[in-house]
């Protein structure tokens, strides 16, 4: 296989996110040298607003990983974790968090100063069975690090009923009871309820730049996908909405001068599952044919407006509704989404990752598959890989099969 590839980005601003990326962990390692709380916890939950809303320090060791795929240091990781005895078979996210926390986790080498450890730990009981297990091992990992287990009810967005939103309401107030006395600090109602708008206003922004890609040509593609980096780790801050501002101000203007990714559009694409974050740059490999993936099924978990009139109950809505949007979705109700976004973004053909690492959002690739070339008409592939281990994907067999389905949709459109 070729070296780990990067994509081409064409907006200005999304070459600046490594600027946003390394001044978050800097202020990761900051907080822990002041001795401000760090606390780790999963992505895509309400607590990131009530750390902001207090003071604390929010870390995030899923989404570690795949800054881990991007510098390389998954094979190393997936050695450590392997010869400890976890299958290759296992989520990809789990084996290299297990790898980094058991390895060298601050030598030489490891970028952005690694992760500075927890003094607190938030496991939300929610998501997928392997991100539940990460936080089981953060738990053994840290004995020292005071530890909060949430019982969130795990239930389908359609089947979100009043006693499941009451319930999480209990449980972030109980949250807020443990950090309060965990650390001293009290929490600040009318700076909790900022957050949460600023939190809502990020999700309004990210809402709006995606709405952009419906454009043709498109003024912004999955390459520069890696802007959602803010919608998991700023949640909250004015930093998520200043950037995200900056990113709809350059891709409203591209939108208005036609100005798409690249200069002759010719086949609009889309993406189903994870990002292969080793190898950003395949959304870049379909481009020498006119090719550009202008949807992904991955941007949709961060498109999630709040009321901000109740910040609790928003807080635990969106506790509920995140996890549920990527790995607790029904075949049928993953279909629709498909369906509909390849009708809204006027799609000639998708690509279906079979992701070795995460089953669930894996399941039911058939049935949608067969359900767009009968409904809408549009032909697909199925490429093998795996989000994190490279050892999963063959380069060669992907571009093989990319280039003769481009080959086919071009003639399809009779180019």
């Amino acid at each position: 296989m070729e070296a780990e590839r990067k994509s081409t980005k064409r907006l200005s601003t999304a070459r600046d996110l490594a600027g946003v990326v390394a001044e978050y962990y800097l202020e990761c390692h900051r907080a822990k040298a002041e001795g401000k709380p760090v606390g780790w916890m999963p992505p895509m939950n309400g607590a990131i607003e009530i750390f902001y809303a207090m003071d604390l320090q929010p870390v995030f060791p899923e989404n570690w990983s795949p800054v881990c795929a991007a510098f390389g240091l998954t094979p190393a990781h997936f050695e450590v974790s392997e010869g400890m005895g976890y299958s290759r078979d296992l989520c990809g996210y789990l084996r290299n968090i297990v790898g980094y926390l058991y390895g060298d986790m601050h030598g030489q080498g490891v970028p952005l100063g690694g992760l500075p450890e927890p003094d607190l730990i938030l496991s939300f009981g929610g998501g997928c069975i392997p991100a539940m297990k990460i936080f089981q091992v953060l738990e053994e990992r840290f004995p020292l690090a005071r530890i909060f287990r949430a019982d969130g009810p795990q239930v389908a967005v359609e089947d979100i009923r009043d006693h499941h939103v009451a319930y999480a309401v209990s449980e972030m107030h109980r949250l807020i009871g443990f950090l309060e006395e965990a650390t001293g600090r009290t929490m600040d109602y009318g700076r909790l309820r900022e957050v949460v708008e600023l939190s809502d206003r990020a999700c309004e922004l990210w809402d709006e730049i995606m709405s952009y890609r419906k454009f043709v040509p498109t003024p912004i593609s999955a390459s520069e996908i890696g802007i959602m980096f803010v919608m998991v780790t700023r949640q909250g801050t004015p930093i998520a909405v200043d950037f995200l501002t900056r990113v709809r101000d350059e891709v409203k203007q591209r939108a208005a001068d036609g100005l798409g990714v690249i200069a002759d559009e010719k086949v609009r694409l889309f993406w189903d599952n994870i990002p292969l974050w080793y190898n950003m740059g395949l959304f870049n490999s379909f481009e020498k044919m006119g090719g550009v993936v202008v949807a992904e099924t991955y941007s949709a978990a961060w498109s999630l407006r709040l009321d901000t009139s109740d910040p609790i109950e928003a807080l635990a809505r969106k506790s509920l509704m995140s996890y549920s949007l990527v790995s607790c979705l029904s075949i049928e109700r993953r279909k629709e989404m498909v369906l509909k976004s390849c009708r809204d973004f006027s799609i000639d053909g998708a690509v279906f990752h079979q992701n070795k690492s995460c089953a669930p959002i894996t399941l039911g690739q058939a049935d949608i598959r067969k359900a767009l070339a009968e409904e809408l008409g549009i032909p697909s592939i199925t490429i093998d890989a795996d989000h994190m281990d490279q050892r999963n994907f063959s380069l060669a067999q992907f571009q093989t099969r990319a280039d003769a389905f481009m080959e086919m949709l071009l003639l399809k459109k009779r180019f």
